[in-house]
């Protein structure tokens, strides 16, 4: 059975764990804000069976990151736009990883096929 734990016991980074009044204080955001940029979709903690928000590392990541638009002085909206394109661009930066070790693979495989056919 697996458990929402990361190593050495932390809980794993996406894994809600912070209340709303922790959160603002540990990413030094008020309550508010936070319950703002939820409702614009900057930021979506998970929700306990009560209801109530947990907020994770990633959350608190995403947040601090937030914080940084914010005093850089971009809108909400711009916020939101510069965010789904960081999250865009990450994603595609996972996938051209896969395909490089991909390519690798393959580019050995056939190399070998060659080396296994010419030794025959």
């Amino acid at each position: 059975m697996t458990d929402q734990r990361g190593d050495f016991g932390a809980p794993a980074p996406d894994h809600g764990v912070y209340g709303i009044s922790v959160a603002a204080e540990l990413s030094g955001i008020a309550v508010q804000s936070l319950r703002l940029y939820e409702r614009y979709g900057l930021v979506t903690p998970a929700r306990s069976d009560g209801g109530t928000r947990r907020y994770s590392a990633a959350d608190l990541a995403r947040l601090r990151r937030i914080s940084e638009l914010v005093d850089a002085g971009v809108n909400l909206a711009g916020i939101a736009r510069i965010l789904e394109l960081e999250d865009h661009n990450a994603t595609l930066s996972a996938a051209n990883t896969d395909l490089l070790s991909t390519n690798r693979t393959l580019r050995k495989a056939a190399k070998d096929g060659r080396s296994s056919r010419q030794d025959a």
